[in-house]
């Protein structure tokens, strides 16, 4: 069960951002095994004062619709997997909404299955 917290500048449309939604769904479902309604996804937006970013840092050249995704997921999947879901991300995002693949930041914050309660406190994983 992932869980995504995305952050972006703000002003882009609601059709953008359910692109975004949709096409991380996707790529999840493709390359982690992520089961059917598994969606838990948040988009948040900044004012240009209160997003920051290295331009060029490690030689990619990031612009103002740079996208940061943070997943935090089970610590389950394979480097490989991992490999797949950032390229995947790439390209359906490139396809729609339009993001450059400079522009598409992933982070995976792993954590054990136990540190999940999905609602009723319970720990469904554990």
């Amino acid at each position: 069960m992932p869980l995504l917290h995305l952050s972006m500048r703000a002003g882009k449309p609601e059709a953008y951002r359910q692109a975004i939604f949709d096409g991380l769904y996707r790529a999840l479902r493709e390359t982690f095994n992520v089961p059917d309604d598994d969606q838990f996804m948040l988009i948040t937006e900044h004012e240009a004062a209160n997003f920051r970013y290295g331009a060029h840092y490690l030689n990619v050249a990031r612009s103002d619709d740079l996208v940061f995704i943070q997943i935090t997921a089970n610590n389950t999947r394979t480097v490989e997997q991992k490999k797949a879901l950032y390229q995947r991300i790439v390209a359906l995002l490139g396809d729609r909404p339009g993001l450059r693949p400079e522009d598409v930041f992933v982070n995976i914050v792993e954590v054990a299955k136990e540190n999940w309660s999905m609602g009723m406190g319970m720990a469904q994983y554990a």
